[in-house]
């Protein structure tokens, strides 16, 4: 059986020889469409690594934030409810307690509002929060400690834009010891920091000192960060199930991952591959539907010779195999040309794109893509054969001697 295939391909290729011109021309829309898909295919993969990789720069892979449902949905209308479950600092350090796997994490609440000195009046973000930045420069004073935190005092930090906001034309270190009144809260500043994470105006001070009226209107975040990330999808599930065991309400918190966005990103990107791809493909069915002409074309030149092949004992079987066995040669010429000519094009592409957008993005030249063009070239080599080839098949011996 393997010694009748290597002959039929080896036959088949003395036949594409033989009918060069007609090869080559069968050839164009296979090599278009081929190359049309290798190139959008290849743009997608990169687009994909490259959002991807934006992802894991803004965000963790290994976040999970859990946050208070603060509106209940009824016949298709969001209601807010009139009492908010929120996790308070001693909840959350449980919380923390009880898991299986290491992980570290803060509480936060975060809001903009007014803040006051002395008669001087600016905005700025107010963040009540545990959390203290290790990558934070402290220009003048201190950060928060955990003393702070526990203690409950009222004392605040601020970035290096509020206290040029504050101070005006005054060195800023003079705002150390000074209070400050920031929404209901009456600070003294201990601390003036220049952090990247936080460039703009913002106060920071304990969590434990807002109170549970404002805890109600406006619950705090939760950020928890595993140690690895394969430890995310267990994680999320024990503490979905701690909040639900301890509030004793299924709907009271929302626990999600950043993972979420990565596969969210994932599915866009697979669908507006399959979109593209399916378009594209026209392109190869155009060049399948050459094959099939160029095939049957042979099939009316070469009928005597499938009339003496079957005359002395070529049974139907051969004869499809020889036809399938050059409709398959065509298609993966076509493919292999096409993708050699898409791998140029976008290679040719990239710098205009990266000229247009200034982002570092690249083409991806993956496995999935050689495996698919290889699938379809062998796909139309077998539709787009099959009917000429059951055509030759089915010729009269007799009959077809009779046409020379």
């Amino acid at each position: 059986m393997i010694k009748k295939i290597t002959n039929s391909f080896l036959l088949a290729f003395q036949n594409i020889y033989s009918h060069f011109f007609h090869t080559i021309l069968s050839l164009l829309g296979i090599v278009i469409g081929v190359a049309s898909l290798v190139s959008i295919l290849s743009l997608i993969d990169g687009m994909e690594e490259y959002a991807q990789e934006q992802i894991t720069n803004t965000t963790s892979l290994k976040a999970i934030v859990v946050q208070s449902e603060t509106n209940n949905t009824i016949n298709g209308v969001s209601v807010r409810k009139d009492s908010v479950k929120y996790l308070t600092y001693p909840d959350f350090k449980r919380l923390l307690s009880s898991l299986s796997h290491p992980a570290k994490g803060y509480l936060f609440q975060r809001k903009a509002k007014e803040v006051t000195y002395y008669t001087l009046k600016t905005a700025a973000y107010n963040t009540g929060t545990n959390y203290i930045d290790s990558s934070a420069v402290v220009l003048h004073g201190r950060k928060l400690t955990s003393a702070d935190l526990e203690n409950g005092k009222e004392i605040g930090v601020i970035t290096e834009a509020l206290a040029n906001s504050l101070a005006k034309q005054r060195p800023i270190e003079h705002l150390i010891g000074k209070k400050i009144e920031a929404g209901e809260q009456s600070l003294e500043i201990v601390g003036i920091i220049q952090s990247k994470r936080v460039p703009g105006p913002e106060v920071f001070y304990p969590i434990t000192l807002i109170n549970a009226k404002e805890l109600n209107t406006t619950p705090p975040y939760a950020f928890i960060e595993a140690d690895h990330v394969i430890h995310v999808n267990a994680l999320r599930d024990e503490i979905d199930a701690w909040l639900k065991k301890r509030f004793a309400d299924e709907h009271a918190f929302s626990v999600k991952s950043n993972e979420i966005r990565a596969k969210q990103a994932a599915q866009g990107f697979f669908l507006f591959r399959l979109v593209m791809g399916l378009i594209v493909g026209i392109s190869v069915i155009v060049g399948g539907i050459g094959v099939m002409n160029v095939l049957l074309i042979s099939v009316t030149e070469r009928t005597s010779e499938i009339g003496v092949r079957k005359a002395v004992g070529a049974s139907k079987g051969d004869i499809i195999l020889q036809f399938l066995s050059e409709s398959i040669t065509i298609s993966l010429l076509g493919s292999f040309v096409g993708l050699v000519i898409g791998i140029l094009a976008t290679l040719a592409i990239i710098p205009i794109i990266r000229s247009l957008t200034q982002a570092p993005f690249q083409a991806a030249f993956t496995l999935n893509t050689l495996v698919i063009i290889s699938t379809i070239a062998v796909v139309v080599g077998i539709v787009f054969g099959t009917y000429p080839a059951l055509r030759a098949s089915k010729l009269d011996p007799v009959e077809a001697i009779r046409r020379e």
